[in-house]
């Protein structure tokens, strides 16, 4: 197993012997059992951590509370119940449920695609869900309902323009990334046109919202995406088992009895869903979608990209970066997105040297 695993990764980005290793973990028993342990213990040490974290950020403050007068806070004891409870806290569910969010979607993109660089901020959704939420705001004046709607409008638009487009002589993994590509930077630049024609009260809001923050979130303003989120988390657990076949290549999902063009629609939905409800609330937040999925799986061991561990990994790595915009420059507080491209940035060099160097070798 461990000499196979170094063989690389193919033409559309999957490790060599993905397809070989799942097949192994169906027929194997015991080897499948231990893949589900292994998957078991790093969920909780992963869960664990992020308590640990979350525990953390509610003492982050102008000052540090202690973890007792935290968790008294919590308990509705003690005089930092207003402060923990109504400013720290929603903050640190929005960092988790956000990072989950946006981990789960990497995963789903990545399995689509079979490859580490299928995220939806590199094919172009998180472009189009910003495209969304600017035209929300420009022109029906940006209200929680509004922002959401235009930014899953934004993102179902992008996707399915990328989706045919890629549709060429069958679905290609490679092909819907590069065409994802150029949709991303031409979204961009639409978006940095809107920007310079909107008035200058709701371009300084739009740039500032390009950024990506959770400074300033609130229960209200997080119900409505919390409650998406909620809903697609359901779905993604009704199409898991859909979602592993179809990790084994088309032809045996089909033979699995996945219906693959039913699949694919509600997975995308749920993908872009995902996305959107974060770019409504937070923007664009970049990269976690593109690491988390791959460090997810390597904590796992497992062949493909499982969404659990993806979506733990996201909401530690959101967290972890969010604490972090807080501390840096204190008592500035950088907007989170600023720090996720910082470490997305390097990942992405060191992902592209690795998939640079693994075709070399098979060459």
């Amino acid at each position: 197993m461990k000499g196979a695993a170094a063989n690389g990764v193919d033409a559309d980005g999957v490790d060599a012997n993905d397809v070989a290793t799942n097949a192994v973990v169906l027929r194997a028993g015991p080897f499948s059992a231990q893949i589900e342990r292994r998957l078991l213990v790093s969920s909780l040490i992963l869960t664990a951590v992020i308590l640990v974290l979350a525990v953390a950020a509610l003492c982050r403050g102008d000052s540090w509370d202690s973890p007792g007068e935290v968790l008294a806070a919590l308990a509705g004891y003690g005089d930092s119940v207003l402060v923990v409870r109504e400013w720290r806290l929603p903050r640190v569910a929005a960092a988790i449920v956000f990072g989950a969010s946006l981990g789960a979607a990497g995963a789903i993109f990545q399995n689509l695609t079979r490859n580490a660089l299928g995220s939806p901020d590199v094919i172009g959704l998180d472009a189009g869900a910003y495209t969304g939420v600017l035209i929300a705001i420009t022109v029906f004046g940006g209200t929680a309902a509004g922002l959401a709607l235009g930014s899953l409008a934004g993102g179902l638009l992008a996707a399915a323009a990328i989706y045919l487009l890629s549709l060429r002589q069958g679905l290609s993994g490679i092909r819907l990334i590069v065409i994802g590509i150029a949709a991303n930077a031409m979204l961009t630049a639409l978006n940095s046109w809107i920007v310079l024609r909107a008035e200058l009260d709701v371009a300084i809001a739009a740039t500032g919202w390009s950024a990506g923050s959770l400074n300033g979130l609130d229960w209200n303003e997080l119900r409505l995406p919390f409650l998406i989120i909620g809903a697609l988390a359901v779905l993604l657990a009704f199409l898991s088992r859909a979602m592993h076949q179809s990790a084994l290549g088309d032809e045996v999902a089909a033979t699995s009895g996945v219906h693959l063009g039913r699949f694919r629609l509600l997975i995308v939905l749920a993908g872009v869903g995902c996305t959107a409800a974060v770019t409504s609330a937070a923007g664009p937040i970049v990269f976690v979608a593109l690491a988390a999925p791959q460090i997810g799986r390597r904590l796992a061991g497992a062949a493909g990209v499982p969404p659990l561990p993806a979506a733990l990994t996201g909401a530690l790595l959101l967290l972890a970066a969010d604490l972090a915009a807080q501390t840096v420059l204190a008592p500035v507080q950088l907007p989170v997105g600023v720090v996720t491209t910082a470490i997305g940035g390097t990942y992405l060099i060191w992902l592209l040297v690795k998939e640079v160097r693994a075709k070399e070798m098979r060459a």
